[in-house]
């Protein structure tokens, strides 16, 4: 009798372990990924959703909606974020029509098959002025009409927001005296903060120690950035007298006190975009594999953790939170860093080992290779072609690198012209050289950067001591010939 009670109780127990488990794992135990897509040696979408399983994701970020990744994702258990281009952001927010096309094209065909659960209405729009007057003021309209056309169809479990940099805030030191920028505090973030509280949604925030750091190494500290200083170390805002033992928590509370001083304290925060690169230029301080591993294994230990650490300021506030990034992506311009976030090389291979469910303890890791270039790069470098797969099947990209290279001005190019002091030897090498090389040390301080659309590279050998003629050379001999001949007329 007593095992048929027991029995009967059996079912009623598993049920109580059930929900005491989600009490205590709530819903976002492992983190998220942002799978972006600017390369062209990336796997496919199927090879790419089995990669981000075997890393223990439990959500992904797209940068919008594409068919062949949702496809991918339909009938797994991960939570998908889709995302809305900038640049349809007016057409949206003009015409509720439009947004419902949006929705039915976009959405419906896969839901709920996939399981989206976040919409979000462009990416860091706020940090671009140039869009200020033809972006902005349609940002939470476009949010209104996409919500109404979620509603219209009776989907209620996909939250809408949009994505912001922290140079959103113009006051985000101390954290308590966190604050939005003038210039949209009251035109777009209170009404997009008066959406978010209506909704219960989140307030997408890209926050990344690493950049902090790197821009002011010598005032903060590295293992405050990596979550690795030890107790002996923290930091204690005048304001709020809250304690802080990591970067991260510092920004987030400099977010939440900025929507504190607009009067939604109370809107949940998800962090869009965080990570640490695993290279980059010689002059980009602490991009390397020690650091990214240590910084995403601990961010994971953190965010994992349950009952949820929160922040200083929200202690227990659970948190969405997506690492940047899935692959590293040999196509985005900007500097080395930009194309070396991934947890994976494009063929799949890891960077570095992380479990993003949280689970693996980090004593259990292997050791990791010494950081090399955590202190600033002091020696010389130049920007010199690379050449690459794209030289030989591309000539017009050469071209047009080298076009854009000569034509910034204040002479750039002036030496390589014929019967300039060093237009001989008169190849690709030299000539893109020397033009990538001119153009980056004059313009580096204003933001250049040697990539030239993957063609340029940096080095600590003078270019002018040497010269390595490369196969390209064949392709593009002629051209670049005839581009400075036709420009000496």
């Amino acid at each position: 009798m007593l095992r048929h009670r027991e029995m009967a109780l059996l079912p009623l127990l598993l049920l109580l372990c059930f929900f005491s488990s989600l009490a205590k794992g709530g819903s976002f135990a492992r983190l998220g990924i942002n799978y972006g897509t600017l390369g062209d040696d990336l796997p496919c979408a199927a090879r790419s959703v089995a990669l981000l399983r075997s890393l223990g994701a439990g959500a992904v970020k797209i940068y919008d909606a594409n068919p062949a990744i949702l496809r991918a994702l339909a009938g797994t258990r991960l939570r998908v974020s889709i995302m809305v281009p900038n640049d349809i952001i007016p057409s949206l927010g003009n015409n509720a029509s439009l947004a419902d096309a949006w929705v039915a094209a976009y959405l419906t065909p896969f839901y709920p098959a996939v399981r989206v659960r976040y919409l979000l209405v462009g990416n860091e729009i706020l940090s671009y002025t140039s869009l200020a007057n033809s972006t902005w003021p349609f940002l939470v309209p476009a949010m209104v009409n996409i919500h109404r056309a979620l509603i219209a169809r009776s989907i209620r479990d996909v939250k809408i927001s949009s994505t912001f940099a922290m140079d959103a805030l113009g006051t985000s030191f101390p954290p308590s005296a966190g604050a939005f920028r003038s210039d949209i505090a009251e035109p777009v973030i209170r009404p997009l903060l008066r959406f978010l509280h209506k909704t219960r949604s989140y307030y997408f925030v890209d926050a990344y120690p690493y950049l902090a750091w790197a821009s002011s190494p010598s005032s903060i500290r590295l293992d405050y950035a990596l979550f690795t200083a030890n107790s002996s170390f923290n930091y204690l805002d005048p304001g709020s007298k809250l304690t802080y033992t990591n970067l991260l928590d510092q920004m987030l509370d400099a977010v939440a006190a900025a929507m504190g001083r607009l009067g939604f304290g109370d809107v949940r925060m998800a962090v869009a975009e965080t990570g640490w690169p695993n290279a980059g230029d010689l002059d980009q301080i602490g991009a390397n594999v020690h650091n990214a591993a240590t910084y995403n294994r601990n961010l994971v230990q953190r965010m994992a953790a349950r009952p949820a650490a929160g922040t200083p300021a929200r202690p227990g506030a659970v948190m969405p939170v997506f690492i940047f990034s899935l692959y590293n992506e040999n196509r985005k311009p900007g500097p080395g860093t930009e194309r070396h976030w991934g947890l994976l090389y494009p063929h799949g291979k890891m960077a570095y080992e992380v479990d993003l469910s949280g689970r693996r303890p980090l004593a259990s890791y292997a050791p990791l290779p010494p950081p090399e270039n955590n202190e600033p790069y002091k020696g010389r470098i130049w920007c010199v072609f690379g050449g690459g797969r794209r030289a030989a099947s591309n000539v017009t990209a050469v071209g047009a690198a080298l076009a854009y290279a000569c034509g910034q001005g204040n002479g750039t190019c002036d030496a390589i012209r014929r019967g300039g002091p060093c237009h001989k030897p008169n190849t690709l090498v030299s000539h893109a050289t020397y033009a990538f090389n001119s153009y980056w040390q004059q313009f580096r301080r204003a933001g250049a950067t040697c990539f030239f659309d993957g063609l340029a590279l940096q080095t600590k050998t003078d270019p002018s001591k040497r010269h390595i003629l490369l196969p390209e050379e064949f392709y593009v001999r002629i051209l670049v010939h005839n581009l400075f001949a036709e420009s000496s007329h």
